[in-house]
């Protein structure tokens, strides 16, 4: 069924002075139009029960193309509810999209999908409005930037005080990291929206932490980081696992497809002792050359002034107590030890957990398969910036972090209600589990590649999953 286009597409006319009447589509319907096959590049999806036709619109979407075309074909209600502020708003820009609404015999959801467990979350997700957990503690974010500035000076202090022999240098050197490290946090916090109750402001201030206390692009993380929660964990979608199959083979159902195709980029039975020497030295470094490229190549002019005021500050702080060659590489240095620190910490959450092509579950369910959490410590809670509580925070990203662990009880209730496993570590043994999980891998597809005896790899597969 073909949509209708201008801004009545989707209603009908009815008797001279009865109105409209909106046209009625099935999940059937729905589903074709993701993008891909036929019909060619239509996409549509579902939020309360409204059909949209996001076909022209997705690319202009202000929250990123591949953050609402992975929904194209599915249900959005509750992404949609959990990534927006001021929802009365946004669908009053919505309404030239809608072409229809659900036929009166379809669910409001896939009927793939589990009836129980989609309504207990929207429940719980109104609950959790209704106790005020999305609302922000200003002080508490407040004293956050205050110590992240405070460690800034105190590193600088450190150098131009005691001078630059070893012990002041490592001494800075470690303030600095910390520093740089907590601020990649606090940029977190407001890129979720959830520093604030207006979006302005959240954007204003995101923009000097992130581009005058960091360096990099505000927007482009946005847009990067917005993929990683609509679909966690989801080949395609999620740029986080983007390194498979090119650098590392992550997950057991990739793993044996590599291994069914006898494809090999990396040598992979190796890749949880080269992860030392890849991701964790060379990860923000590239973060902050493509991030220049990302604000150059949008014309983001703002946020170059506020990235060049970081290296400006850098360069007058520091070049009076360590040369113009100390300083860039000091700076180096900075971006690598930051890198592994922000390294580890992110992998520990969703490396280990399951992943796999997008299998368009519940809300609830994506969320809980790829993300597991870090027992809760107050070393824990400061040293990850409160993403110790992933799973908290993946169910509600707008939420601020000093609520999490109000929400905790909650959500573990309806995981064992549904038999869901909500899954928490210590932090050493969430590190041990990212270098398991890549052994992991890479025995899955050697065992899939020697073991298969046949083109289509039937065999290989049954005997592969019976010995997991």
């Amino acid at each position: 069924m073909a949509p209708l286009r201008g801004p009545k597409a989707g209603m009908e006319k009815l008797e001279p002075g009865a109105g409209f009447s909106p046209r009625r589509f099935t999940w059937e319907e729905i589903g074709l139009r993701t993008g891909r096959g036929h019909p060619q590049q239509e996409r549509w999806l579902v939020i309360d029960r409204k059909v949209y036709d996001i076909s022209q619109f997705y690319r202009r979407h202000p929250g990123g193309a591949r953050v609402i075309s992975s929904y194209a074909g599915q249900d959005a209600t509750d992404p949609f509810q959990a990534f927006h502020i001021d929802k009365g708003l946004v669908r009053k820009y919505m309404s030239s999209l809608q072409i229809g609404e659900l036929a009166l015999d379809q669910p409001s959801f896939e009927p793939t999908k589990n009836k129980l467990l989609v309504e207990d979350f929207r429940e719980l997700h109104t609950t959790v409005e209704g106790m005020g957990l999305l609302n922000p503690n200003h002080l508490f974010f407040f004293l956050l930037l205050l110590h992240i500035l405070m460690l800034d000076v105190a590193g600088w202090f450190v150098l131009w005080y005691f001078g630059t022999s070893l012990v002041p240098f490592l001494i800075s050197t470690v303030l600095l990291t910390i520093s740089q490290s907590q601020a990649g946090f606090l940029q977190h916090d407001l890129g979720h929206l959830s520093v604030f109750s207006s979006t302005k402001w959240n954007h204003l201030v995101h923009e000097f932490v992130m581009s005058h206390l960091k360096g990099l692009s505000a927007q482009w993380w946005t847009l990067h980081h917005s993929q990683h929660h609509a679909k966690p964990n989801c080949f395609h979608k999620d740029p986080d696992i983007a390194m498979h199959p090119s650098l590392f083979a992550l997950g057991k159902i990739l793993s044996v497809e590599l291994g069914m195709k006898k494809k090999k980029f990396m040598p992979y039975n190796h890749q949880h002792k080269y992860f030392f020497v890849t991701m964790p030295l060379l990860v923000v470094p590239v973060f902050q050359l493509y991030s220049l490229y990302f604000i150059f190549q949008r014309k983001l002019w703002r946020e170059l002034a506020w990235t060049l005021t970081y290296f400006i500050r850098f360069f007058l702080f520091f070049e009076p107590l360590l040369g113009v060659t100390g300083v860039l590489g000091f700076l180096l240095l900075l971006n690598v030890l930051e890198s592994i620190l922000f390294t580890w910490i992110s992998q520990l959450n969703h490396i280990p957990m399951h992943i796999d092509y997008d299998n368009n579950m519940d809300w609830f369910s994506t969320q809980l398969q790829a993300t597991c959490n870090v027992d809760q410590s107050l070393f824990n809670d400061w040293l990850t910036g409160h993403l110790n509580f992933q799973i908290e925070h993946h169910l509600f990203p707008r939420m601020p972090r000093h609520n999490y662990w109000k929400v905790t009880p909650l959500v573990k209730s309806l995981c064992a209600k549904h038999g869901i496993e909500y899954q928490s570590k210590p932090l050493l043994t969430g590190f041990g589990d990212i270098l398991r999980s890549r052994a992991g891998g890479s025995s899955m597809i050697w065992g899939t590649f020697q073991s298969s005896p046949s083109p289509n790899g039937t065999t290989c597969v049954m005997s592969l999953w019976c010995s997991i």
